[in-house]
């Protein structure tokens, strides 16, 4: 999903769903514990990201409903976070009421609209918690006093970078009554600029490598993760590092997901 429509830094996000599709190729089938490709991987054609935000929202959620429809998995590379939206709107179109959304991101995006725009990357977990669905977020630290009282008024939960990193924690604390199934987001600024500066919003202080693994881990095996998204990866031109990287992250998560199903 290529969209980019409300860039607020730097920009590229759009260029990130093909070249993590790129290196794909460069990756060992072998993820050090098996092979997640065996169960099957098909690369959807993109959605079309033209016009305005509603529409493209609503051929988010069209095309994520279809394939939950087919019984399938859905793993979304974007592109800007406000597709979330639409793939969250997806599975609830498809009546996969009562899961919750973990969320590892550098950001909250829960402002109710940021330079006047309700769908801009910065409120789209506003959208999500307003759709009712409940949310869990990781390593936020960057945030404002609307976000800080948002938290409290849709019941967030959270574990900040400022403790999660410092305190090297890798069990995410789900609380005993968060939903069941769970949809991960990942914005790529999530992780650590030091290991992933391929970003329009980089912010410093973020988990590394193995940390981002182990806490996906950690919700896969105490929920059954029904899906994920990989958002925001703006790739660095001649720094295919970084393409790499993103890729392979992918597929560890798909490998994660798939021996934790349940």
């Amino acid at each position: 999903m290529p969209w980019e429509h409300s860039v607020s830094y730097g920009g590229g996000a759009a260029l990130g769903p093909n070249a993590i599709l790129a290196a794909s190729w460069q990756l060992e089938l072998w993820d050090g514990q098996g092979v997640p490709a065996a169960g099957g991987i098909y690369t959807h054609a993109p959605v079309d990201v033209s016009g305005e935000p509603a529409a493209v929202i609503d051929r988010i959620a069209a095309r994520v409903a279809e394939i939950l429809g087919l019984g399938k998995i859905p793993v979304v590379l974007g592109g800007e976070h406000t597709a979330t939206v639409g793939v969250i709107q997806g599975y609830l179109r498809a009546g996969h009421e009562g899961f919750g959304v973990v969320q590892l991101d550098a950001h909250a995006d829960l402002r109710d609209r940021y330079e006047g725009d309700p769908l801009s990357h910065a409120c789209a977990m506003r959208r999500v918690v307003e759709a009712g669905v409940p949310l869990f977020q990781l390593g936020v630290r960057a945030l404002c006093e609307e976000e800080v009282a948002a938290r409290t008024v849709y019941g967030v939960g959270f574990l900040d970078a400022d403790t999660l990193v410092p305190q090297g924690i890798e069990r995410v604390p789900l609380p005993p009554n968060f939903p069941e199934r769970v949809f991960f987001t990942l914005d790529m600024d999530g992780l650590d600029p030091s290991v992933m500066p391929a970003t329009g919003t980089p912010v410093p202080g973020g988990p590394g490598w193995y940390q981002t693994l182990r806490l996906f881990d950690s919700v896969a095996a105490q929920r059954r993760v029904i899906g994920f998204d990989l958002m925001e990866f703006a790739p660095i031109p001649g720094f295919h590092a970084y393409d790499f990287t993103a890729s392979l992250l992918a597929y560890r998560l798909m490998g994660s997901l798939s021996r934790n199903l349940r």
